[in-house]
């Protein structure tokens, strides 16, 4: 089974749509008056949520004119928050055809199929034109991508000149190597991490040239540090990502700040644009 086929078993178990339904019942929401901040939660799937799509958005000083690609979307949740805070229209890609689907049912409970379009496609073989978006947003997905030289110039292809990469990524670390299972891989076969600097040096061999570089390794601790004195406190919360890691999401999570805490993987987010003018 080649890598493409474990991420897309990892990630697209199963009985996700049903999952978040449940969810949403236990915690009193009404599937048809939901709003973009109800799901965050849960479809922002990746390291502080909200609040890592908030800083990023802000390096990206997105208009309504922009037209945004969100490569590894997952279910379509920082394209929704996009589309609906900065009124541009957002396309998603992902390779998981569970979460293209759940996600367009999502899009749709939220009155937001006129300005988020979800479709099902490799980063690989981005399915669409050269030069055809203002911005490419990406977080946590080249983990999962062995060939870092093709997923970045797929971006830098479809970016317009001048157009910008925002980025949120796990590398990594200068440790050991990783604790597994992860929210991203049951082991290492589905992993492919490389450092910081051999990212940043892959990025700019492509034709991208990095804006800003900014390290979150201690903001992501702490983060899941409150989240986790929260769940003690209140239990674990009929919506969160936990919906979206099978049933060692605990071990999972577990294993991720460890590796952060041990510098074993690190995080970092910024901004790269594409080389000529707009």
């Amino acid at each position: 089974m080649n890598i493409d086929a474990l991420v897309d078993k990892h990630y697209g178990f199963g009985g996700i749509m049903e999952k978040i339904e449940a969810g949403l019942n236990l915690a009193g929401k009404d599937a048809h008056s939901l709003t973009v901040d109800d799901l965050a939660p849960l479809d922002e799937f990746h390291t502080r949520g909200r609040e890592a799509t908030l800083e990023i958005a802000e390096l990206a000083n997105l208009k309504a004119s922009d037209l945004v690609l969100d490569v590894g979307c997952g279910l379509g949740g920082t394209a929704r928050h996009l589309a609906e805070q900065y009124k541009c229209h957002v396309v998603g890609v992902d390779l998981t055809e569970e979460y293209i689907s759940v996600g367009k049912k999502l899009t749709e409970l939220v009155g937001l199929s006129d300005r988020v379009e979800l479709r099902q496609g490799s980063a690989l073989e981005i399915p669409y034109e050269d030069g055809r978006f203002d911005v490419v947003w990406t977080e946590h997905v080249q983990m999962n991508i062995a060939d870092k030289n093709r997923f970045y110039s797929e971006i830098a292809r479809v970016l317009k000149p001048g157009g910008r990469l925002l980025f949120h990524d796990i590398f990594r670390g200068r440790g050991d190597p990783p604790f597994y299972p992860v929210p991203w891989a049951e082991d290492d076969s589905m992993s492919a991490l490389v450092t910081e600097t051999e990212a940043r040096s892959i990025i700019e061999q492509v034709g991208l040239e990095i804006d800003q570089w900014i390290e979150k390794v201690q903001e992501s601790i702490e983060s899941f540090k409150r989240v986790s004195a929260q769940i003690e406190l209140d239990g674990t919360p009929p919506i969160g990502v936990h919906l979206l890691m099978g049933d060692n999401a605990k071990d999972k999570l577990q294993n991720y700040v460890r590796n952060l805490i041990e510098d074993r993987v690190s995080v970092a987010l910024g901004m790269a644009h594409k080389k000529g003018e707009l």
